[in-house]
């Protein structure tokens, strides 16, 4: 995906539902080339076309939730893909930005990336990593794998680098999260001990949910966007974790 195209995908996440002239007056380009960008964003099931329209998806699933803030959670997967050396094994969960930085990995030969998501690994089956899916119960909404036996799995493989999503943050309660399976993965993931990365956008911070994500101490870092507040950021750095945050806003 160009520079251009990930502008258009911005505009129709920003507006839902966006005529085929609007953007190429927001973009500066002809009906024809606009057209041919809508093509093959369709085709790759980013949007869908009608009656001179580009439309958001409207859908719960990963694929409408990369769609949500789009420019912002390529920022962020872009910075922590950065962050992954040749040759290393990393673990990515599941979620809409984890899986944006999954997109961004596949093209490179000699990464191994671990993961629970059968969306994520369906993103790479093409792609030049090698891949390692975790078993388990699979979540159909999430299309994540959770349970015991995804647990069990967990034990026996190592990786590196772990980067999860969050729910919700405060200094009172430290990382939350909405589904008690998916938590339980995740701080499965955490006592690893891996060098442990959380991607999530500003609006998180403040929220409570009902399950603890591990503790401070267990993650090295946030990667947010440049409107994470500074008594948010305090509270990380408080606890020992590093903060960076990306130049775009949501």
């Amino acid at each position: 995906m160009n520079s251009r195209q990930q502008r258009i995908m911005q505009i129709v996440s920003d507006r839902q539902k966006v005529s085929v002239a609007d953007l190429a007056s927001a973009t500066g380009v002809s009906l024809v080339t606009i057209r041919h960008d809508l093509s093959e964003l369709e085709k790759n099931a980013w949007l869908r076309r009608e009656h001179g329209f580009a439309i958001l998806c409207d859908s719960d699933d990963t694929d409408a939730r990369m769609l949500n803030h789009f420019a912002h959670k390529q920022s962020l997967a872009a910075y922590a893909a950065s962050l992954v050396q040749d040759g290393e094994t990393v673990f990515i969960e599941s979620g809409s930005t984890n899986a944006f930085l999954a997109r961004l990995l596949a093209s490179r030969p000699g990464i191994t990336i671990i993961t629970v998501s059968a969306y994520i690994a369906r993103l790479l089956r093409d792609g030049r990593c090698d891949v390692v899916v975790l078993g388990g119960t699979l979540q159909k909404g999430t299309e994540s794998m959770v349970g015991p036996l995804t647990r069990m799995a967990l034990e026996q493989v190592n990786f590196s680098k772990a980067f999860i999503g969050v729910d919700g943050f405060t200094a009172q309660t430290g990382f939350t999260g909405r589904d008690m399976m998916r938590a339980d993965i995740i701080n499965c993931v955490l006592q690893k001990g891996a060098d442990n990365i959380v991607m999530t956008d500003s609006a998180k911070f403040g929220q409570i949910h009902p399950h603890p994500l591990g503790t401070g101490a267990q993650v090295s870092l946030v990667i947010s966007d440049n409107q994470l507040s500074g008594v948010h950021e305090k509270a990380l750095q408080d606890a020992g974790i590093r903060v960076i945050k990306t130049g775009i806003v949501p």
